[in-house]
């Protein structure tokens, strides 16, 4: 059992003043395996102002002693990679087919913006005016529980290298891979105020940070309706905002693509993170003349997906990382067949062998319409909506279809014709046949996926203010 009773505030681990506290569980398992104490509103408050006194003098330092702060960061989160994948694998039940990727991304992401900083012009010219880009003041970073050690790296990252002291309120149920972090965090010697970190429940912590008049910008990854709750709490001070929300990606197969390679891409990018992921290519869109086809392939390469415990290596996809989330994927699994679509595979209940853990079966519905509410909210489970289309126009109208514009994804062989097709997809980023990730492209998303981006010199203005001095 792990007891987790200590917040970080101005450089130091200090018992919260709240005396709430909630369980931790395994979801391979249901056990629970610890207890974490939940900071309050004046833990939160004293986080501020730490942040606050922190910052005239952090926002000075230089280019080069940030660029060290970054380096130093990422040697001490890389020192402990296998404890931060075990802490990952147990409270929420990565599979290794996630972990290998994130735990290395997440020590990564303190050197990429390092590089990203060391290239960085801070002053430049425009006409009689010298333009220099400031930052934007102290900054609250709200995290979610499906990628919790990567969101709280990259925003930390994001605010070292742009000179903002920042305060963390990372997920609740992700205390066990959060103080493990924070534990690499404080070894790389940051001076005192500069970061924050206070486990507290979204409606207790999250909002005073939303509302505090001295947070001046609030970067937040999370669901749809939690970030529409944040831009109201922010607007009466008139905080910056950067919101990663909700998505339901098109997953577009082309008439022109290799299933070979296609199929497995599309499945990899459908059950990403065991489908609890905003990116997630939920919706996979195929012609018409070639869906027997396309279904008989998904039916055939999915039907051998291992769903299990993070330490069997073929695991595909994990647990549902709680009792209410797998009870909601359960619920749009038995919407879907109510609404009229077909299983093609997967549907109600554990898989085979499973008879404990938030386990969901792999499920692919077809007939499925556009309409239906499988194919337009986010389920954020393995659960994936195949629909039909004719032509390409039909593909395009269907793929930007959706209150969501965060991620698709193109299948085919005519690159010239896929880089076409993205140009007029309504979304933030576009991969093309499985491409790895680039940590310097710009992410975030349009409509109600967002505002703002997130990675590389985009990331880091969205820190920065630009202030004219005109002679």
């Amino acid at each position: 059992m792990r007891d987790i009773d200590k917040i970080y505030i101005d450089g130091q681990f200090v018992t919260p003043q709240a005396n709430e506290t909630a369980d931790l569980h395994n979801p391979s398992t249901e056990e629970k395996i610890g207890r974490v104490r939940l900071g309050g509103l004046q833990d939160a408050q004293e986080a501020v102002a730490a942040a606050k006194r922190a910052f005239p003098a952090f926002s000075r330092t230089t280019k080069a002693e940030r660029i060290d702060m970054l380096k130093r960061l990422n040697a001490a989160v890389a020192a402990r990679v296998s404890d931060l994948t075990e802490a990952m694998a147990l409270e929420y039940g990565a599979p290794q087919t996630f972990t290998r990727f994130a735990i290395p991304h997440a020590a990564s992401s303190f050197l990429t913006m390092a590089n990203v900083l060391e290239g960085y012009e801070f002053e430049r010219r425009m006409g009689r005016a010298r333009v220099v880009m400031q930052p934007v003041g102290v900054a609250a970073a709200i995290t979610p529980w499906n990628s919790n050690i990567g969101f709280i790296t990259s925003k930390l990252a994001t605010a070292i290298a742009a000179g903002s002291t920042i305060v963390i309120k990372p997920s609740e149920m992700s205390a066990i891979q959060t103080q493990v972090l924070v534990e690499c965090l404080h070894e790389a010697g940051l001076p005192k105020g500069v970061l924050n970190i206070v486990n507290g429940l979204g409606n207790v912590v999250g909002a005073e940070l939303s509302r505090h008049p001295d947070i001046a910008k609030v970067t937040f990854t999370g669901s749809t309706a939690v970030g529409r709750e944040i831009l109201h709490g922010a607007a009466d001070t008139f905080k910056r905002v950067t919101l990663e929300l909700g998505g339901k990606g098109p997953n577009i197969i082309l008439d022109d693509a290799d299933l070979d390679v296609t199929i497995p891409a599309v499945l990899r990018m459908g059950f990403i993170n065991s489908g609890q992921a905003c990116i997630a290519g939920t919706r996979v869109l195929v012609p018409k003349h070639r869906l027997a086809e396309v279904l008989g392939r998904l039916k055939q390469e999915v039907e051998p997906f291992k769903v299990g415990a993070p330490d069997d290596p073929d695991t595909m996809i994990g647990p549902m990382v709680s009792q209410k989330q797998y009870d909601r994927v359960q619920s749009y699994i038995e919407l879907g067949t109510r609404e009229g679509a077909s299983l093609l595979t997967g549907g109600l209940g554990r898989p085979t062998g499973l008879d404990r853990g938030w386990f969901a079966k792999p499920t692919i519905f077809t007939n499925v319409d556009t309409r239906m509410r499988i194919a337009r909210e986010e389920i954020f489970g393995p659960v994936l909506s195949v629909i039909a289309y004719s032509d390409e126009g039909e593909a395009v109208s269907i793929a930007n279809d959706t209150q969501y514009g965060l991620q698709a994804y193109l299948h085919g062989t005519d690159t010239a014709r896929m880089q076409t097709l993205a140009d007029r997809l309504e979304c933030g980023r576009v991969v093309v046949n499985g491409a790895p990730h680039e940590p310097l492209a710009p992410f975030g998303g349009l409509k109600q996926s967002g505002i703002g981006r997130e990675y590389g010199v985009f990331g880091l203005e969205a820190f920065l203010e630009p202030k004219a001095v005109v002679a």
